[in-house]
């Protein structure tokens, strides 16, 4: 019971083993009713076969009376044998009941001991002549008929007595199986049907997204277990799901407040790279927009100090005053907060301590407070580490950018020292000599006629100078419209071509940046040194400068179309040759004079830049490393002889 109370499928197959059960029953009982009642109709036959016999009997007594004879008592005589064979023929006997008590057993033990006590002896008196009266003879048998449909009519109750039995079983297991099948029916709709429709709507709803759906079975048997645990699993999707829904708004929304962070990133990388030295202007803006995007802050940019090693804050968000090495007060960018606040550590809040380097080089350090709760997610980590790399590449660069702008100053001093001592200072110190040289003559009372030789040389000197000195404040008061040579050298033919009256073509194929400012300098002064040997001398109609790179040299060729050179074996060896061969010999270079074929005087430059050099040094050693910026520069900045600018 136990088990059909827990198992549907138990009481499926009890329903149907019962119904079974009973159609077997039924087919047992009607079989064996069916072959209870085989003998009764022949039973009743034979009993009313004994009242036919009993009529011939009565009908063989009168033929004898009247026409006595052994024929007739024969005829009486078989009749009676007849009639006593089929009293206790087993026809007869074999439909009675088993049971002794029974009536019919009672009949036909009653309709035997008649006939056999009573009418059978007065029969055969009668057919002996021996004085019974046949018509009492008659009656007695009628009396015996009367007996006789008794018992005919007993087994005629009994046989269907029999049928109302098998229709009442059958009846009666018909009504069984119909209350069975009833059940059985009742019980498949209930706990088959409607749960699986429950659960049909139930993986319905589920496929739309809809887990509030619920079967709400009840029962032990195998649906309601499903039907309970569908409803679980429902519960557990739904609230998967609305996790689900909840981390994917969280993340959309934190995909958002990183695209926006990215976006101020965006925007504040412009104003740190092109801030100028103004980091925090530049910086301060963008870090209170990230911290009100981020729900995060303060925050404050400290920079490493190599010397002393130690943090130096120079940036802070929500500061109540001014860092104490700002360099600008003027600027209020980090006090532009209507609620100022106080770094330091509470129980509700915590601090990322974030390193600001590029590489191995530590440039600082970048705080970052914030709440404790909720804890801080890892997109916002990402987006602070990418801060911090932002602003480490912005300091590395405007440090960079002031180490580059104290290199070019020296360099630019170094040049205009070199520039002086090779020009300026050797005729100063040449006419230091002269003057040395008359203070000697004077004093030994040498003749003015040889003095004036020493005067003449003094004056010439002088001029020579002055000379040196103009070239020099022109070539230094140049206006650069563009960096690096070419700007220079426009310049340069633009103002030789006003002093001759021409256009002095300039041909320019040269890369950018191949040249450091101490080689720049000694090319223009090379081409602006010849062009005024060509104002001077040439009386030229026509005039050419060209620079040009080609297999790792730069050629610098000035030309002109005038009356070239006495001698082309010898040029005159004058004091402007004399300074650019000097040039040449400094840039580790050539310098050739000599007559064009076509008429005129062409001057060629040609030497290999320093940045090439090192180039080719470069590649032919293979052991050594790879020369970084800082080798670059310093080896720009070391002059031909090893001297260090």
């Amino acid at each position: 019971m136990r088990l059909l109370r827990h198992s549907l499928v138990a009481r499926v197959i009890a329903s149907l083993l019962a119904i079974s059960a009973m159609a077997l029953i039924s087919i047992v009982v009607t079989m064996t009713v069916a072959s209870g009642s085989r003998g009764d109709s022949a039973a009743i036959n034979m009993a009313g076969s004994l009242r036919m016999n009993t009529y011939q009997i009565v009908a063989a007594l009168q033929r004898f009376e009247h026409q006595p004879g052994a024929e007739t008592r024969a005829r009486v005589a078989e009749l009676a044998e007849r009639f006593a064979q089929r009293l206790a023929s087993p026809e007869l006997t074999d439909a009675l009941p088993d049971a002794d008590d029974h009536a019919l057993q009672s009949q036909h033990r009653r309709l035997l001991n008649r006939w056999e006590q009573e009418l059978a002896p007065q029969v055969a008196l009668a057919i002996s002549g021996s004085g019974v009266n046949p018509d009492a003879l008659r009656i007695t048998l009628d009396d015996l008929v009367a007996e006789i449909d008794a018992m005919v009519t007993l087994l005629e109750q009994n046989s269907e007595s029999k049928i109302q039995l098998l229709s009442a079983l059958q009846i009666l297991f018909l009504s069984l199986t119909a209350v069975v099948v009833v059940i059985a029916l009742y019980d498949i709709r209930h706990n088959l049907v409607l749960p699986l429709r429950q659960l049909v709507v139930l993986a319905r709803e589920a496929t739309h997204r809809n887990f509030g759906h619920r079967t709400r079975l009840t029962g032990n048997d195998e649906l309601a277990l499903l039907g309970r645990t569908f409803d679980a699993m429902a519960e557990e999707l739904g609230a998967s799901y609305a996790k689900l829904e909840a981390r994917v708004s969280r993340k959309k929304a934190e995909l958002e407040r990183s695209n926006r962070a990215m976006q101020v990133l965006h925007e504040g990388s412009r104003a740190l790279y092109g801030g100028g030295n103004d980091l925090c202007a530049s910086a301060a803006p963008m870090l209170r927009r990230l911290e009100q995007l981020l729900e995060i802050g303060p925050i404050r940019l400290s920079l490493h100090d190599h010397y002393e090693d130690r943090e130096i804050p120079i940036l802070a968000t929500h500061s109540p005053r001014r860092p104490e090495y700002c360099r600008d007060h003027g600027c209020h960018a980090c006090l532009i907060d209507p609620k100022p606040l106080t770094l330091q550590e509470t129980d509700a809040s915590e601090c990322l301590l974030l390193p600001v380097s590029v590489g191995d080089l530590m440039l600082g350090t970048l705080e970052v407070w914030y709440a404790k709760e909720p804890p801080l997610p890892d997109s916002v980590k990402r987006l602070l580490n990418a801060l911090a790399d932002q602003l480490a590449t912005a300091i590395y660069l405007q440090r960079r950018i002031e180490e580059q702008q104290q290199i070019t100053l020296m360099n630019e001093r170094t040049t205009i020292a070199r520039e002086l001592h090779d020009s300026l200072a050797q005729s100063l110190s040449y006419l230091k000599m002269q003057v040395a040289r008359l203070e000697r003559m004077q004093a030994k009372g040498i003749a003015q006629e040889t003095q004036a030789a020493v005067f003449d040389e003094l004056r010439t000197g002088l001029d020579s100078a002055y000379r040196q000195l103009r070239e020099l404040l022109t070539t230094f008061r140049l206006k650069l419209e563009g960096p690096g040579l070419a700007s220079a050298l426009r310049q340069t033919v633009m103002e030789f071509g006003d002093r001759l009256g021409i256009r002095v073509a300039l041909n320019l194929d040269l890369p950018p940046h191949i040249l450091n400012p101490n080689e720049e300098i000694h090319v223009l002064q090379v081409v602006r040194e010849a062009l005024a040997n060509v104002v001077k001398h040439a009386n030229a109609h026509w005039a050419e400068v060209t620079v040009s790179f080609r297999e790792a040299r730069l050629h610098v060729i000035i030309e002109d179309d005038g009356v070239g050179l006495e001698r082309d074996s010898s040029p005159p060896m004058h004091y402007g040759l004399v300074i650019m061969r000097d040039r040449a010999e400094t840039l580790g270079g050539e310098l050739a004079l000599g007559n064009r074929a076509g008429g005129g005087t062409r001057v060629a430059l040609v030497f290999t830049p320093q940045t090439a050099r090192l180039i080719s040094q470069h590649v032919g050693a293979d052991s050594r490393p790879a020369p970084t910026v800082d080798t670059l520069v310093d080896a720009i900045a070391t002059d031909p002889h090893g001297n260090r600018e």
